[in-house]
Protein backbone atom coordinates (compact mmCIF):
# COMPACT_ATOMS: atom_id res chain seq x y z
CA UNK A 1 0.00 0.00 0.00
CA UNK A 2 1.24 3.26 -0.96
CA UNK A 3 1.82 5.66 1.58
CA UNK A 4 -1.03 7.94 0.29
CA UNK A 5 -3.29 5.42 0.61
CA UNK A 6 -2.13 4.10 3.77
CA UNK A 7 -2.92 7.42 4.97
CA UNK A 8 -6.67 7.90 3.29
CA UNK A 9 -7.31 4.84 4.76
CA UNK A 10 -6.57 5.53 8.26
CA UNK A 11 -8.17 9.23 7.91
CA UNK A 12 -11.50 6.65 6.92
CA UNK A 13 -10.86 4.33 9.57
CA UNK A 14 -10.66 7.74 12.26
CA UNK A 15 -13.78 9.07 10.61
CA UNK A 16 -15.67 5.85 10.54
CA UNK A 17 -14.81 5.70 14.49
CA UNK A 18 -16.08 8.88 14.89
CA UNK A 19 -19.28 8.79 12.84
CA UNK A 20 -20.09 5.47 15.22
CA UNK A 21 -18.86 7.35 18.63
CA UNK A 22 -21.27 10.24 17.97
CA UNK A 23 -23.79 7.48 17.02
CA UNK A 24 -23.37 5.31 20.23
CA UNK A 25 -23.08 9.11 21.90
CA UNK A 26 -26.96 9.66 20.68
CA UNK A 27 -27.95 6.42 21.76
CA UNK A 28 -27.25 6.44 25.65
CA UNK A 29 -27.29 10.70 26.10
CA UNK A 30 -30.99 10.09 27.82
CA UNK A 31 -29.79 7.89 30.10
CA UNK A 32 -27.29 10.72 31.61
CA UNK A 33 -30.66 11.99 33.49
CA UNK A 34 -30.91 8.29 35.70
CA UNK A 35 -27.80 9.31 37.27
CA UNK A 36 -29.28 10.47 40.53
CA UNK A 37 -26.99 13.28 41.73
CA UNK A 38 -28.33 14.65 38.90
CA UNK A 39 -32.07 14.04 40.00
CA UNK A 40 -32.94 17.96 41.23
CA UNK A 41 -31.38 18.75 37.74
CA UNK A 42 -33.55 16.81 35.95
CA UNK A 43 -37.01 17.60 37.78
CA UNK A 44 -35.74 21.54 36.78
CA UNK A 45 -35.06 21.00 33.29
CA UNK A 46 -37.20 18.31 32.17
CA UNK A 47 -39.94 18.05 34.89
CA UNK A 48 -42.46 16.34 33.44
CA UNK A 49 -40.47 13.15 32.59
CA UNK A 50 -38.78 13.61 35.59
CA UNK A 51 -42.21 12.61 37.22
CA UNK A 52 -43.64 16.94 38.59
CA UNK A 53 -46.75 17.19 38.56
CA UNK A 54 -49.96 19.11 40.67
CA UNK A 55 -48.10 20.72 43.53
CA UNK A 56 -51.25 19.65 45.44
CA UNK A 57 -50.82 15.90 44.27
CA UNK A 58 -48.24 12.66 44.72
CA UNK A 59 -48.20 9.74 42.12
CA UNK A 60 -47.79 6.39 43.62
CA UNK A 61 -46.35 4.11 41.55
CA UNK A 62 -44.98 0.73 41.59
CA UNK A 63 -42.55 -1.46 39.46
CA UNK A 64 -41.59 -5.17 38.89
CA UNK A 65 -44.84 -6.73 39.24
CA UNK A 66 -47.31 -8.76 38.91
CA UNK A 67 -46.21 -10.74 41.55
CA UNK A 68 -48.91 -13.29 42.75
CA UNK A 69 -47.26 -13.81 45.85
CA UNK A 70 -46.60 -9.59 46.85
CA UNK A 71 -48.69 -7.77 44.61
CA UNK A 72 -52.34 -8.88 46.05
CA UNK A 73 -51.14 -7.64 49.50
CA UNK A 74 -50.97 -3.93 48.12
CA UNK A 75 -53.65 -4.36 46.30
CA UNK A 76 -55.09 -4.99 49.65
CA UNK A 77 -54.02 -1.83 51.92
CA UNK A 78 -54.91 0.74 48.70
CA UNK A 79 -58.26 -1.01 48.65
CA UNK A 80 -58.53 -0.56 52.70
CA UNK A 81 -57.19 3.06 52.01
CA UNK A 82 -59.07 3.92 49.07
CA UNK A 83 -56.14 5.21 47.03
CA UNK A 84 -55.49 4.35 43.47
CA UNK A 85 -51.71 4.25 42.18
CA UNK A 86 -49.90 3.51 38.85
CA UNK A 87 -48.43 -0.02 38.09
CA UNK A 88 -45.90 -0.78 35.80
CA UNK A 89 -45.74 -4.04 35.04
CA UNK A 90 -43.20 -6.14 33.44
CA UNK A 91 -44.31 -8.14 30.24
CA UNK A 92 -42.57 -11.92 31.46
CA UNK A 93 -43.99 -10.92 35.07
CA UNK A 94 -47.64 -10.80 32.99
CA UNK A 95 -47.53 -13.39 31.17
CA UNK A 96 -46.93 -15.71 34.14
CA UNK A 97 -50.05 -14.37 35.63
CA UNK A 98 -52.43 -12.12 33.02
CA UNK A 99 -55.41 -12.92 35.60
CA UNK A 100 -53.31 -10.43 37.71
CA UNK A 101 -52.98 -7.99 35.81
CA UNK A 102 -56.66 -8.08 34.79
CA UNK A 103 -57.53 -7.78 38.51
CA UNK A 104 -54.98 -4.69 39.37
CA UNK A 105 -56.88 -2.47 36.17
CA UNK A 106 -60.47 -3.79 37.56
CA UNK A 107 -59.39 -2.41 41.01
CA UNK A 108 -58.91 0.62 39.23
CA UNK A 109 -55.42 1.34 39.60
CA UNK A 110 -53.36 2.31 36.53
CA UNK A 111 -51.49 0.03 34.50
CA UNK A 112 -48.02 1.15 32.62
CA UNK A 113 -45.13 -0.59 30.99
CA UNK A 114 -41.30 -1.09 32.45
CA UNK A 115 -40.69 -3.17 29.85
CA UNK A 116 -40.84 -7.04 28.60
CA UNK A 117 -37.20 -7.91 30.70
CA UNK A 118 -35.68 -5.80 33.46
CA UNK A 119 -32.31 -4.82 31.39
CA UNK A 120 -30.60 -1.67 30.74
CA UNK A 121 -31.97 -0.35 27.53
CA UNK A 122 -28.20 0.71 26.67
CA UNK A 123 -27.10 -2.44 25.75
CA UNK A 124 -29.96 -2.76 23.45
CA UNK A 125 -29.95 -1.91 19.72
CA UNK A 126 -33.13 -0.15 18.22
CA UNK A 127 -34.56 -3.14 16.67
CA UNK A 128 -34.42 -4.49 20.00
CA UNK A 129 -35.48 -1.83 21.77
CA UNK A 130 -38.55 -2.12 19.67
CA UNK A 131 -39.62 -5.50 20.44
CA UNK A 132 -39.41 -5.28 23.82
CA UNK A 133 -41.38 -2.35 23.93
CA UNK A 134 -43.99 -3.32 21.71
CA UNK A 135 -43.62 -6.90 23.18
CA UNK A 136 -44.83 -5.50 26.56
CA UNK A 137 -47.36 -2.59 25.76
CA UNK A 138 -49.01 -5.65 23.73
CA UNK A 139 -49.40 -7.83 26.76
CA UNK A 140 -50.55 -5.17 28.90
CA UNK A 141 -53.18 -4.03 26.54
CA UNK A 142 -54.37 -7.91 26.05
CA UNK A 143 -54.76 -8.89 29.71
CA UNK A 144 -55.88 -5.79 31.14
CA UNK A 145 -58.44 -4.60 28.41
CA UNK A 146 -56.70 -1.08 28.70
CA UNK A 147 -54.18 0.17 26.57
CA UNK A 148 -51.13 2.33 28.62
CA UNK A 149 -50.55 5.46 28.89
CA UNK A 150 -46.89 5.84 30.70
CA UNK A 151 -43.58 3.96 30.23
CA UNK A 152 -41.04 3.63 32.44
CA UNK A 153 -37.32 1.98 31.43
CA UNK A 154 -35.79 -0.50 33.76
CA UNK A 155 -33.60 1.53 36.15
CA UNK A 156 -34.80 4.48 34.68
CA UNK A 157 -32.09 4.74 32.19
CA UNK A 158 -33.52 5.93 28.72
CA UNK A 159 -32.17 5.81 25.35
CA UNK A 160 -33.37 7.82 22.35
CA UNK A 161 -34.74 4.54 20.99
CA UNK A 162 -36.74 3.60 24.17
CA UNK A 163 -38.26 7.36 24.07
CA UNK A 164 -38.97 7.10 20.48
CA UNK A 165 -40.38 4.14 20.35
CA UNK A 166 -42.35 5.06 23.68
CA UNK A 167 -43.81 7.96 22.19
CA UNK A 168 -44.40 5.90 18.47
CA UNK A 169 -46.73 3.68 20.96
CA UNK A 170 -49.06 6.39 22.42
CA UNK A 171 -46.72 5.92 26.11
CA UNK A 172 -45.17 8.81 27.78
CA UNK A 173 -41.91 7.94 29.40
CA UNK A 174 -41.98 9.27 33.24
CA UNK A 175 -39.34 8.61 35.97
CA UNK A 176 -40.08 9.96 39.51
CA UNK A 177 -38.92 12.32 42.16
CA UNK A 178 -38.56 10.00 45.55
CA UNK A 179 -37.52 6.04 45.74
CA UNK A 180 -37.46 4.29 48.87
CA UNK A 181 -34.17 2.27 47.93
CA UNK A 182 -36.84 -0.44 48.86
CA UNK A 183 -35.19 -2.94 46.48
CA UNK A 184 -32.20 -3.04 48.59
CA UNK A 185 -31.04 -6.48 51.54
CA UNK A 186 -31.31 -4.71 54.86
CA UNK A 187 -34.37 -2.29 53.82
CA UNK A 188 -37.15 -1.90 56.44
CA UNK A 189 -40.27 -0.39 56.81
CA UNK A 190 -38.78 2.89 58.77
CA UNK A 191 -35.77 2.98 55.85
CA UNK A 192 -38.03 2.78 52.84
CA UNK A 193 -40.43 5.98 55.21
CA UNK A 194 -37.48 7.76 55.83
CA UNK A 195 -36.10 7.54 52.48
CA UNK A 196 -39.24 8.26 50.23
CA UNK A 197 -40.32 11.34 52.74
CA UNK A 198 -36.80 12.95 52.70
CA UNK A 199 -37.35 14.84 49.92
CA UNK A 200 -41.24 14.91 48.99
CA UNK A 201 -43.01 17.26 47.70
CA UNK A 202 -46.19 17.91 46.50
CA UNK A 203 -46.22 17.31 43.11
CA UNK A 204 -43.78 14.31 43.04
CA UNK A 205 -43.76 10.91 41.85
CA UNK A 206 -42.94 7.47 44.80
CA UNK A 207 -41.32 4.92 43.08
CA UNK A 208 -41.91 1.75 45.27
CA UNK A 209 -41.58 -1.93 44.28
CA UNK A 210 -44.49 -4.51 44.94
CA UNK A 211 -42.30 -7.57 43.47
CA UNK A 212 -38.48 -8.66 44.64
CA UNK A 213 -38.09 -10.11 41.06
CA UNK A 214 -35.32 -7.88 40.38
CA UNK A 215 -34.52 -7.14 43.73
CA UNK A 216 -33.38 -8.33 47.42
CA UNK A 217 -35.58 -11.71 48.18
CA UNK A 218 -38.94 -10.41 50.44
CA UNK A 219 -37.78 -6.73 50.10
CA UNK A 220 -41.36 -6.19 49.33
CA UNK A 221 -42.05 -6.58 52.87
CA UNK A 222 -40.27 -3.57 53.71
CA UNK A 223 -42.36 -1.58 51.18
CA UNK A 224 -45.76 -2.97 52.52
CA UNK A 225 -44.98 -2.11 56.27
CA UNK A 226 -43.80 1.23 54.97
CA UNK A 227 -47.16 1.83 52.70
CA UNK A 228 -49.50 3.18 55.11
CA UNK A 229 -47.32 5.72 57.06
CA UNK A 230 -46.51 6.95 53.89
CA UNK A 231 -50.08 7.22 52.87
CA UNK A 232 -50.69 8.53 56.18
CA UNK A 233 -47.72 11.41 55.51
CA UNK A 234 -49.29 12.43 52.48
CA UNK A 235 -52.58 12.75 53.98
CA UNK A 236 -51.45 14.69 56.97
CA UNK A 237 -49.96 17.18 54.86
CA UNK A 238 -53.14 17.54 52.03
CA UNK A 239 -51.38 15.72 49.23
CA UNK A 240 -54.14 14.17 47.50
CA UNK A 241 -52.65 10.43 46.74
CA UNK A 242 -53.21 8.88 43.33
CA UNK A 243 -52.15 7.32 39.45
CA UNK A 244 -49.94 9.34 36.90
CA UNK A 245 -53.28 9.96 35.17
CA UNK A 246 -54.38 12.48 37.67
CA UNK A 247 -50.86 14.03 38.14
CA UNK A 248 -51.16 16.64 35.56
CA UNK A 249 -48.42 15.86 33.04
CA UNK A 250 -50.35 13.91 30.11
Amino acid sequence: MSPVLGIGARGAVKAAAVVAGGLALAHAAPAVTSIQPLEPLRRRLFPRFGGVGDPGHVALTFDDGPDPLSTPRFLKVLEHRGVKATFFLLGFMLERDPGLGREIAAAGHEVAVHGYLHRPMVLRTPAQTRDDLSRARDLVASATGVSPRWYRPPYGIATTSALRTARRLDMTPVLWTSWGLDWRAGATGSSVYDTVTGNLDGGGTILLHDSDCTSAPASWTATLSALPRLLDHCEERGWKLGPLADHGIS
